[in-house]
């Protein structure tokens, strides 16, 4: 997509780039996509950089990416959906989603708590948009059925290692040999 002016059609949630911090830009604001990757979109608005989730798209006047599960059977939640939530969740710069790039290290569910406790990492410590994901993370686990509470937590013990990757994940950035 290239860089275009929108005005939102509802209030549309985003996070500031690249704390992370939750903001809410209000109906009928200009904006301006600069980016769009993954399904995300980075904007320009009031001279900071946001990113809006893609199933929060229809407020910019785009399609919004589906995250969509079945209606819960029983109270539990079922670790496939989480892995299915996390699966939709890609890099800002590489455009291949955080299991395919080996970024997930642990899942773990509290069944009694509501809660998923994630472990994670950054393919660098340094990386800038390391909050900015750790929120992805947050906010599509959040939309599986029956969370109440994501805990993400970034680690950098085992550093990652392109050989994390998928196979499919390094044909696609060119990373296989």
């Amino acid at each position: 997509m290239e860089r275009r002016m929108v005005v939102t059609l509802t209030d549309c949630p985003a996070r500031i780039v690249p704390a992370g911090t939750p903001v809410t830009i209000p109906k009928d604001t200009f904006v301006t996509i600069t980016q769009s990757l993954g399904g995300n979109y980075t904007l320009t608005w009031h001279g900071q950089m946001v990113r809006v989730d893609g199933t929060d798209a229809g407020a910019l006047g785009l399609e919004p990416e589906k995250l969509s599960f079945p209606p819960a059977e029983t109270e539990e939640i079922l670790e496939t959906q989480v892995w299915e939530a996390l699966r939709t969740i890609y890099d800002p710069e590489i455009p291949v989603d955080l299991v395919n790039l080996g970024l997930i290290y642990s899942v773990r569910i509290d069944q009694q708590a509501k809660r998923v406790d994630i472990e994670m990492t950054l393919t660098a410590p340094g990386c800038g948009m390391g909050p900015v994901l750790v929120g992805d993370v947050e906010y599509r686990v959040a939309k599986v059925p029956n969370v109440q509470t994501v805990k993400v937590e970034l680690v950098f013990d085992p550093p990652w290692q392109r050989d994390m990757m998928s196979e499919e994940a390094q044909l696609a950035t060119g990373m296989f040999y």
